[in-house]
């Protein structure tokens, strides 16, 4: 089974697209790392993803709180963004124990600065910049971030959009 898809994506745009295919493959629970630099579109992936998902409202980065929860149909999303975490332990301090035990999706923006604490990921996204758009590179880490990148592989949007280009 394939456990890396690389992508090339050239808009923002196609970043939210390609976060709706993701969205139609996920199954709780699942942890999926973002991981990049500054202004590489985790968030913009991350608002493809619950708009994917049927979340209307606003999604911002939760650059200050640390973390949004998303209450979806049938289940429950968190987003963390780690940016600012000044020591792992501070996640004690969010709950981070209570919300383990939910079957939810948990997308974590910067998971390096939570080492130690976080969950083990099911999905690792690593965003480059290019010239001309951002590069995903796509890791599965566990038999359901398999499963979930087999779905994604599958999907047809990933391979017909002239903006997504699956490389090989």
């Amino acid at each position: 089974m394939q456990t890396t898809l690389e992508l090339t994506l050239d808009t923002p745009e196609s970043q939210m697209d390609f976060g709706a295919c993701l969205a139609s493959a996920l199954k709780p629970p699942c942890v999926i790392f973002l991981e990049g630099d500054l202004g590489t579109g985790k968030t913009t992936l991350t608002r493809g993803i619950l708009r994917g998902l049927g979340h209307s409202g606003a999604v911002r980065s939760p650059t200050y709180t640390l973390v949004e929860p998303y209450a979806l149909t049938g289940f429950e999303l968190y987003h963390f963004d780690l940016y600012r975490l000044g020591d792992p332990e501070e996640l004690d301090y969010l709950g981070l124990r209570d919300l383990l035990g939910n079957a939810a999706v948990w997308i974590v923006e910067w998971p390096e600065r939570g080492a130690g604490l976080l969950p083990k990921p099911d999905l690792r996204i690593r965003l480059v910049h290019l010239d001309a758009g951002r590069r995903l590179t796509l890791n599965a880490l566990s038999p359901s971030g398999q499963d979930l990148l087999a779905d994604v592989i599958s999907a047809a949007d990933v391979v017909s959009a002239p903006h997504l280009r699956a490389d090989t």
